[in-house]
């Protein structure tokens, strides 16, 4: 079994205690409706009984349900004219019925009570949107400034008042036949609407009552069995649990000790910091010695906490509109994703933990953020980052219309939700950005950071490609040579073709004195000493570091430039200049002042760049020969304790020699030798 083995104890603990006070600080004071219930099982627990009133809640199907009823029946409403009126009846007052005049009272009357009742035109069909049907059960009046709500049956329509003043005046025993009267008279003419339809006002309620709909649909008393323990929750019983667990939880809320609601949450602070520690130990346990790393690490861990406990807080509904993919975006940038895996969950355990619907908001974001760790690397750079949204939304969408139809719900109509994780994916995109702010605040270098830095058409490559060009193409081969290898034992892919490109800059300042940037003419180092030769050699690995620092190369990458060579010797002008009879204990000069490697990616570079050139003066490439040469220059390395302070095992290390071995043998294969072309012979 592994020991844990932490330097500096002090430096990797007083973080996570700091991350393990905070935490407790945001976790909610108060209690949780600790029961799991799903609809179609049964009730494994003991009869839950009510402890308080509660309205029983709509469900969201119910709401969209009552919503499309109401919108697509309108209730009318009209105002009241005292215009029509008084113009009417002043109209029936100066009617000359000849010899029935002394029906006039009759007449009058009747048409009072009609219009104190109120008359209605006989469609309101014209003045509908299409689609749309009048609510003939009720109308709106206004009158006298007060709008009240009335059956439609209450008032005439111009035909039903017509019949009315048919009967009434044939009711009161007019001598004549009515009917006849009232044609000749015109009397039916002048039944008119006073009543008059108001499209504004209507249209404006409508949609107010299509806006608000009662969320309730009833009130359960205390003291009411809502389940028994075996009984089988239906879709009614799972509407009462899912209304009690709101008002419990919003309401009633922690009803025992609070020293233990406080030792509760002490208890889970802990879990999950205890958690954390050890999934970075078991994946990353190097991450305890670089604190910008790691507290960056932890600031994430924390910024994914507050994000799901404010969200729920404010509003649980919006919570599909939290972009937690974005925590996975985060992590991925500066990490490996075997950390970043399991650093992701133990970010969503608090939305599981405290949220509602938390099991079905941890499974979506679980997998979206599994996806977007995947597709990151593919599409990370400008708009391409708006695929890996779409990706995240779709995958989103899925696992939610899953939940959805594991619940029996054919239908489909909760649009404001997949609004909100549209909105969501969307801001994964908007808040990408922040990883450059981040990288300043913590030092760190992105993966879109070193992505960047080996583009050739960047100012100080194309220096390298300009000035010195045989240097140029070394670098590209070393970078090529070391992808592989670092392919092949899970390094930092990246980082190590960053560091292939950027170790041999420091040949630009004087680029004649390294043999591949020669030309033909004289050659740099006739007339030099081997101890010249050595010092104006060796000197590429400051005149680099200067460079670097000019261009604010980041940290990282400059660590190549001073470990490539290590603290290793220039060989050929070493021994030249034993044989000339030199003494080996003042020949300090002829070895390099740089740095051991310490890393895997530093390793494989410093392989790649010794194997490139040596290659170069085989004689022959057959596999021995090259398995020969990697064995040989690894060995010498190792002998000389360059690989001393690596983080290399000996498997990774037999690993990189195996690959480099074998892309060797693929560069340097035998080739058909083109033969010349036999003439052709003119045809006699």
């Amino acid at each position: 079994m592994k020991i844990i083995k932490i330097s500096n104890p002090y430096k990797v603990f007083v973080p996570l205690a700091i991350l393990f006070v905070t935490l407790f600080l945001l976790f909610p004071r108060m209690g949780k409706f600790n029961y799991d219930y799903k609809k179609g099982s049964p009730w494994m627990y003991e009869p839950l009984v009510a402890q308080f009133d509660f309205p029983i809640l709509k469900t969201d199907a119910q709401m969209q349900e009552e919503k499309s009823l109401l919108g697509s029946s309108i209730i009318p409403y009209f105002r009241y004219s005292d215009s029509v009126v008084h113009s009417q009846i002043s109209a029936v007052e100066n009617l000359d019925l000849k010899q029935n005049n002394a029906y006039k009272s009759e007449i009058l009357g009747a048409f009072a009570r009609l219009y104190s009742t109120g008359i209605v035109s006989d469609s309101g069909s014209d003045y509908l949107p299409e689609g749309k049907t009048f609510d003939t059960n009720v109308i709106f009046i206004q009158k006298d400034r007060r709008a009240k709500k009335i059956p439609s049956s209450e008032v005439y329509t111009v035909n039903e008042a017509k019949d009315f003043l048919l009967l009434f005046l044939t009711e009161s025993e007019i001598d004549c036949d009515v009917d006849s009267l009232c044609i000749a008279s015109g009397l039916y003419d002048l039944i008119k609407p006073n009543l008059l339809f108001d499209r504004q006002t209507t249209d404006l309620v409508h949609e107010e009552s299509v806006d608000y709909v009662s969320p309730t649909s009833g009130v359960v008393n205390a003291g009411q069995l809502i389940v028994s323990t075996g009984e089988i929750i239906t879709a009614e019983i799972e509407q009462l649990l899912d209304s009690y667990k709101a008002e419990y939880e919003n309401s009633l809320g922690y009803s025992g000790p609070r020293i233990l609601l406080w030792i509760g949450n002490i208890l889970l602070a802990l879990a999950l910091v205890t958690v954390l520690f050890f999934a970075i130990y078991y994946t990353n346990d190097w991450l305890f010695g670089q604190m910008n790393k790691y507290l960056y690490l932890l600031m994430i861990y924390l910024l994914a906490t507050i994000l799901a406990l404010a969200v729920e807080k404010v509003d649980p509904t919006l919570l599909a509109m939290t972009p937690f993919t974005l925590i996975a975006l985060y992590l991925v940038a500066f990490f490996k994703k075997r950390l970043v895996l399991p650093v992701y969950i133990l970010a969503l355990l608090p939305l599981l933990i405290f949220s509602h619907n938390g099991v079905e908001y941890f499974v979506m974001f679980l997998v979206a953020g599994v996806v977007t760790i995947f597709v990151a690397e593919i599409f990370s750079r400008g708009w391409k980052q708006f695929i890996t949204a779409l990706i995240v939304f779709f995958i989103l969408v899925t696992v939610y219309m899953g939940f959805r139809l594991i619940e029996g719900i054919s239908g489909f109509h909760d649009y404001r939700t997949i609004l909100f994780l549209f909105i969501g994916s969307m801001l994964s995109v908007a808040g990408y950005p922040l990883i450059y702010l981040f990288e300043r605040i913590f030092q760190l270098v992105s993966n879109n950071r070193l992505a960047e830095l080996t583009d050739p058409s960047n100012k100080l490559l194309r220096d390298m490609a300009h000035k010195a060009p045989g240097t140029f193409q070394h670098s590209l081969q070393v970078m090529n040579l070391a992808d592989a290898a670092a392919r092949s034992i899970d390094a930092n892919v990246l980082l190590v073709r960053a560091g292939a490109m950027y170790h041999d800059i420091g040949k630009t300042v004087n680029p004649q004195c390294f043999i591949e940037n020669e030309t033909l003419g004289a050659r740099y180092h006739d007339g030099l000493s081997p101890r010249e030769s050595a010092v104006e050699i060796i000197k590429h690995v400051p005149d680099g570091m200067a460079l670097a620092d000019k261009f604010k190369l980041p940290d990282v990458v400059k660590e190549f430039i001073l470990t490539h060579h290590g603290t290793t010797c220039t060989a050929y002008f070493y021994n030249k200049y034993i044989k000339s009879g030199g003494d080996p204990a003042n020949a300090e000069d002829f070895f390099y002042k740089g740095k051991k490697p310490s890393t895997k990616e530093q390793i494989i570079v410093m392989l790649s760049d010794t194997l490139e050139a040596a290659s170069r003066t085989l004689k022959d490439y057959m596999p021995e020969t090259i398995s020969a040469l990697v064995e040989n220059i690894v060995k010498s390395k190792m002998a000389d304790g360059q690989f001393e302070d690596a983080d290399i095992s000996l498997m990774e290390l037999n690993t990189v020699k195996n690959v480099l071995k074998s892309y060797l043998q693929q560069v340097y294969h035998a080739r058909i030798a083109y033969p010349k072309r036999i003439p052709q012979k003119p045809k006699s």
